[in-house]
């Protein structure tokens, strides 16, 4: 029996990652994430699926990041009530990061009808906090390395893709015919995380593309951190870093203590981890000690003279503080939360610097910031930017153009066809040239909303 596959998102952008099987009598979802970025991507959020979400079967999640998440309580609350198959740190990791969401699109809207500057009244969330929260009953924690009978049929086989916790590269066997998802796949020898982990076989591949063009500076993070933030205290400048609440808050927090710890950063500095969920994110760290490289010693450094701040009383305060300090907050992309306080503060201070910690997404502040704009806009309407701005992407939880293809030869046997994704154009073309010139595979990138049949 024939198998349809049909590119929902995560074709042409790294954004919305979404992947639907068909055998004519059930339908299986891989990923249900957010678009983000331009607005021509985001609009698509507010499409409805070319499929009721009531007549999908099943749902495997990859991890937890929103790219890949996000859309879940959008497709609950419209009728799907199937589960959701992920790992276990992927469903306690979306315990926090799903309602946050919710959370963070009622704030957002509630703001700008109050402000009045959407061109839409009243502005609306796309889902609510409550949405989410009933999203997530859906969840079903599976663990790694163990065949699962899906509802549809599908067997599904979870492998270790390093990244972030939890995250996983979904291998699918349904009707005799293997399909591979490799979610976003993390780097070799990180600090924090596991390699990643190659199936030996598959007759079809879904390969991530994030970093498929370029790879990471191999300079080491910590000396480019300890050169920002020690040239920037020394001119009375805070360093302001938007960050990823799961995996890169971890990760920046496990080199700022090794830092301090090495006299490299001065002592008495305050560095202020001003996210709830990144708090949270890190106390399921503790708790999954199997699912990444940090002994008990090292977990404990996550806390070393570290500033939590929880309420948006103690985040407005750290604005209004002239002292020099080091604040990490979310978002990753500065595309909302409470780093967007801290930006309209800071942006325009020729003294401060602020400090991107991985990949940018077309049309986000982050992206146009680290591009060179000379303004962004903020709360409807525009700030210059006089602050320095740096991009440590070394720091990225996404293999580079090396790693992939690294990963890529992993395979004992080259799959039937590889289908390259989640990635900007320019990165996955040049990684489907990779994959065919190096390795001889077939290769096709696809296009958002097309077909292919898998025999």
């Amino acid at each position: 029996m024939a198998l349809n596959l049909t590119f929902l998102g995560g074709a042409g952008t790294v954004t919305g990652s979404k992947y639907l099987l068909d055998d004519g009598n059930h339908r299986l979802l891989v990923d249900c994430g957010l678009f983000q970025g331009f607005k021509a991507l985001r609009l698509r959020n507010w499409s409805a699926l070319p499929v009721p979400p009531s007549s999908i079967d099943s749902v495997v999640l990859t991890h937890a990041h929103l790219d890949h998440s996000g859309y879940l309580p959008l497709l609950v609350k419209n009728g799907y009530r199937g589960k959701i198959a992920c790992t276990e740190g992927t469903a306690e990791l979306c315990s926090i990061l799903l309602p946050d969401s919710g959370h963070l699109q009622e704030q957002d809207a509630d703001f700008a009808n109050r402000h009045r500057f959407s061109k839409h009244m009243p502005a609306l969330p796309l889902y609510t906090e409550e949405d989410a929260q009933r999203s997530l009953d859906r969840l079903h924690p599976l663990p790694f390395d163990q065949l699962v009978t899906l509802p549809c049929g599908a067997q599904l086989h979870f492998l270790r893709a390093g990244h972030i916790l939890g995250a996983a590269t979904a291998l699918l066997n349904w009707h005799g015919v293997t399909v591979a998802f490799s979610g976003d796949i993390g780097r070799y020898d990180d600090p924090l995380m596991p390699d990643p982990v190659t199936p030996a076989r598959a007759d079809y591949l879904l390969m991530e593309s994030t970093y498929g063009d370029r790879r990471h500076d191999t300079a080491d993070p910590e000396d480019a951190l300890a050169d920002i933030i020690n040239s920037t205290v020394h001119r009375g400048g805070t360093v302001v870093i938007p960050s990823f609440a799961v995996g890169r808050a971890q990760s920046l927090l496990f080199h700022m203590a090794r830092l301090k710890a090495a006299g490299r950063l001065p002592r008495l500095l305050p560095v202020f981890l001003d996210s709830p969920m990144a708090i949270n994110a890190t106390d399921i760290f503790r708790r999954h000690p199997q699912d990444h490289r940090l002994r008990a010693e090292q977990l404990a450094l996550l806390d070393g003279g570290i500033h939590h701040v929880r309420t948006s009383t103690e985040s407005k305060a750290l604005t209004a503080n002239p002292v020099p300090k080091v604040i990490i907050s979310a978002s990753g992309m500065a595309t909302g939360g409470r780093v967007l306080h801290h930006l309209e503060r800071y942006v325009t201070d020729p003294r401060s610097a602020i400090v991107f910690a991985g990949f940018q997404t077309g049309g986000t502040r982050g992206a146009a910031m680290v591009a060179g704009e000379q303004r962004i806009k903020m709360y409807g309407h525009y700030l210059p930017v006089r602050a320095k701005v740096h991009n440590l992407a070394m720091l990225s939880a996404h293999a580079d153009q090396d790693e992939l293809l690294r990963w890529a030869k992993g395979f004992t046997v080259p799959p039937r066809q590889t289908f390259v994704v989640h990635g900007e154009p320019q990165s996955a073309d040049k990684l489907r040239h990779m994959l065919e010139e190096e390795l001889r595979w077939t290769c096709l990138v696809p296009d958002h909303g097309q077909t292919v049949a898998l025999t």
